[in-house]
């Protein structure tokens, strides 16, 4: 089903002023005009994608349209979106799908005296009011009577703002602590540490285990409980400020993979009594404390304690007024990693019954459990991957999944408590769902690899109640190529994804090099029943350049289930590159494949993988540009490291192999290796230490340094890093006898 390839986009125009920048035009105005017609009565010149815009408009100009910010109105069938300048708000609904302009976003600066380009951080709060937010500043808004006020206003240094809907109260951050201002405007210090060591209300762990922040209201909003992170024994890592005279350390905590890490506590403020209890790991002062939640009734935080091995996963209850442990539910143990990524979910407000997401059986899966740990019900015994719980509506719960079909899709199913289950969502492809408030109807935008998107309204059957919208894209003005998705056997027997990219002009009785386009690791599915693949536009670019675009996404990559993706543990880029490998030797069996011009390029996770290829496979390709590389696992941060690697003195072997300074002698061709001078999640002495060992090797090899940049880099210097990335490529992919 998946082995089909993207027709080439067809400009087709009607009207005037719809062949702007087109330059050859040929036409016979005498004759009636149809589309089927439209090849034998113009000739349009489509357009040249540039590689500016391929890099900084494919989420701008070129991404196709569709409703943005669509939200149902609460307690109604009707729903709001942004028109296309994101200036007014538009109304409609199930009964009436012929949008109108409803609210522009002046009329709403003037009446509450903001200073608004769009409705940033729009939140229905009933029929008729909504809040808006721009991270400092927080209003209301009322439709019927046109009016609003200014709730809060947060200095410019406040960060991680979080806004309790019931009581109208934001907590937030200010350096390293935590403070909440009341909606009776009054500011209520949190905590207090002077020692910056001691870091509240922030993600911690590095964000791993599916942390993305660190408040969380209580449903009444009487507790706010916050993450704490003691980094005292967490080394100091200097990164340098080339902008200031004389140039500035910037000092950052770095938790490398065998030293020492953070320590995890959970603070619950009571707003009432203004004090604070705390809850500790249980099991190991250095133990992460994640995937916390709130119970329906206030009385209780639920948090998964895993030890710092990452084998061992204890599901505790604390009395939210104490802090103290009240039970441990369960536990769950695997002797390569325990990896728990969502917070339990209670589907009735009336109980304290939950469901958790576990990988226990291979896959994830939801498990029902009442409150004392006892597994009432698996409901789901899927075998592919449950992503996320979206929410429970008239006794089903809705979920996000790669479901049966394949797993570049992302559909929607649902359960009830009894474990029945069905699928919403019908049309192959990605699919993102918003549910009205009656659990009634449903918002489905969807795209697939061969249509940009569509909106529909849907109902609980997944029958089609509304076309709302069909997406254009400004791509079919362009001269852009063509994908195919395939599949490879990878050593193993696994099925493996892969993503071709040719030119428009594609010639198969022509011989074209190849660029390897790798990412590879954990957490990342490169290739996607999505519009264009889940590729990027340069690909398009660069294969309008005479170039194949070829990715595949190996063992250890996402969505796969465990065993897919754990056979990377101690042993980092080994069958990661056996499956490259195979992509290559399918390359080479192409016919309109050069195998003597074969480049690679990847970022991050794939950086190691590039410089691993050009190193442990020496001779594969001519070129590889590596971005943010890892080189040595040692280097890289407890959390991420030591799941998939272990301690340095626990798998010495497993790290020296991994290494890419253990095969530095080996490089054959040309290797521009690339790094952002204050990059603090794979920190820059990866690309130093890497260089000193070729230094010390008398290998010559390229490295560019984007200065004050992080781990990637963003804005306008974008278009400067592809720039060099390819054209570093093209002027160094040669076959080795015209070298």
């Amino acid at each position: 089903m998946l082995n089909r390839i993207v027709v080439s986009f067809l400009f087709l125009a009607v009207g005037s002023g719809a062949f702007a920048q087109s330059d050859q035009i040929t036409l016979q105005p005498e004759v009636p005009f149809s589309i089927e017609q439209e090849s034998s009565r113009f000739r349009v010149a489509k357009q040249e994608l540039t590689l500016s815009d391929a890099v900084m408009q494919q989420y701008r100009r070129f991404a196709p349209s569709s409703l943005t910010m669509f939200q149902w109105i609460p307690e109604t069938d009707c729903y709001t979106f942004l028109s296309e300048n994101y200036q007014t708000l538009m109304k409609a609904s199930v009964r009436n799908t012929e949008a109108r302009e409803w609210v522009d976003i002046q009329t709403v600066n003037n009446k509450l005296g903001s200073e608004f380009y769009w409705f940033s951080g729009l939140t229905w709060k009933d029929q008729n009011a909504f809040w808006l937010n721009d991270g400092q500043k927080f209003y209301e808004y009322n439709t019927v009577t046109e009016d609003g006020k200014l709730i809060h206003s947060l200095s410019d240094d406040s960060e991680n703002a979080t806004f309790h809907e019931g009581t109208q109260n934001v907590a937030f951050t200010r350096g390293n602590n935590v403070y909440v201002n009341t909606g009776e405007g009054f500011k209520i210090i949190v905590t207090d540490n002077a020692d910056k060591n001691i870091v509240s209300g922030q993600a911690i762990a590095r964000s791993e285990f599916g942390i993305t922040g660190g408040l969380f209201w209580s449903n009444d909003g009487n507790y706010i409980a916050y993450y704490q992170k003691d980094e005292s024994s967490v080394a100091d890592y200097p990164l340098l400020d080339n902008s200031k005279t004389p140039g500035e350390l910037i000092s950052i905590k770095y938790p490398m993979a065998g030293q020492g890490s953070e320590k995890a506590k959970v603070g619950i403020f009571n707003l009432t009594t203004r004090k604070t209890a705390f809850i500790t790991a249980q099991h190991g002062k250095e133990n992460y404390l994640t995937n916390l939640s709130w119970t329906p009734d206030n009385e209780f935080v639920v948090v998964a304690e895993v030890n710092r091995d990452q084998n061992h996963m204890w599901l505790h209850v604390f009395d939210a007024e104490s802090g103290k442990l009240v039970r441990t539910l369960f536990e769950e143990t695997n002797d390569k990693w325990v990896e728990p990524e969502h917070p339990a979910f209670f589907p009735r407000q009336a109980s304290n019954n939950f469901v958790w997401i576990s990988e226990r059986n291979g896959y994830n899966n939801l498990y029902y459990y009442d409150f004392d740990g006892n597994l009432i019900k698996q409901l789901t015994d899927h075998e592919f991957v449950v992503k996320d719980i979206i929410d429970f509506k008239n006794g089903k719960i809705y979920y996000t999944t790669t479901g049966e079909r394949s797993p570049l899709e992302t559909q929607v199913y649902f359960v009830d408590l009894k474990g029945k289950t069905g699928i919403l969502t019908r049309v192959n492809g990605t699919h993102q769902v918003e549910i009205s408030t009656d659990g009634q109807y449903f918002y489905d935008h969807f795209s697939n690899h061969e249509n940009p998107g569509e909106d529909w309204i849907i109902n609980g059957k997944g029958k089609i109640e509304e076309k709302l919208h069909e997406a254009k894209t400004e791509l079919s003005n362009y001269q852009i190529g063509t994908a195919e998705i395939g599949t490879l056997t990878a050593k193993d027997g696994t099925t493996l994804y892969t993503r071709l990219i040719k030119p428009s002009n594609f010639d198969p009785s022509k011989k074209y090099p190849v660029l390897v386009y790798v990412y590879g690791g954990p957490h990342a599915q490169l290739i996607t029943d999505s519009w264009l693949d889940g590729a990027s536009l340069w690909m398009y670019w660069m294969a309008e350049q005479g170039y194949l675009v070829y990715t595949v996404d190996n063992r250890g990559s996402a969505e796969r289930g465990f065993a897919f993706e754990s056979q990377i543990h101690r042993q980092l880029g080994t069958v990661e590159m056996e499956d490259q490998m195979t992509g290559v030797k399918y390359l080479k069996s192409l016919p309109y494949v050069d195998g003597d011009r074969l480049a690679v390029h990847g970022w991050s996770f794939g950086g190691f993988m590039t410089t691993s290829l050009m190193l442990r496979n020496a001779g594969t390709f001519n070129v590889g540009v590596a971005g943010g590389p890892v080189t040595d696992w040692k280097y890289y941060e407890v959390m991420y490291g030591e799941r998939y690697m272990d301690r340095p003195e626990e798998n010495p072997k497993g790290y020296e192999r991994a290494s890419l300074m253990t095969h530095a002698d080996k490089l054959e061709g040309d290797l521009l290796l690339i790094h952002g001078t204050i990059d603090d999640v794979v920190v820059m002495q990866h690309n130093l230490s890497l260089i000193q060992r070729f230094v010390e090797l008398g290998i010559q090899m390229d490295f560019f340094p984007y200065p004050m940049h992080k781990h990637n880099v963003r804005g306008k210097d974008r278009v400067h890093l592809m720039d060099k990335v390819l054209n570093y490529v093209i002027e160094n992919n040669y076959k080795k006898n015209e070298q």
